[in-house]
């Protein structure tokens, strides 16, 4: 599920793509992808394709929050959580910063 994610992603040109190990840190999921789009526009789109690909890629339909703002849309996939964010959204909540380890980089593609 982490590579499919990451691969729409990259595909769709989302920007400043981050993914963080939740192994053995969270039960919410094994992985959180954290990403931006360039307007609501972009982040809608980004959302829905990522969904699309999901549904026909593994028959799952994943949960979907903020589709219709298009600032922050959290995508749930069951292994891999994903927020796709306008950048200054993105820069007020500061999610990388809450989960991960203090020194830490995130992972980037």
């Amino acid at each position: 599920m982490l590579d499919l994610v990451m691969t729409s992603l990259t595909e769709d040109k989302a920007e400043d793509i981050v993914q963080i190990d939740l192994r053995g840190r969270s039960e919410i999921a094994d992985y959180m992808v954290i990403c931006s789009g360039r307007s609501t526009r972009q982040v809608s789109a980004l959302a829905e394709k990522l969904v699309e690909r999901c549904k026909a890629e593994t028959g799952h339909t994943a949960r979907v929050e903020g589709k219709s703002q298009g600032d922050w849309v959290l995508i749930d996939t069951g292994d891999v959580v994903v927020h796709i964010f306008r950048p200054e959204v993105r820069e007020f909540y500061q999610l990388e910063k809450m989960w991960l380890p203090a020194g830490s980089a995130a992972t980037d593609r």
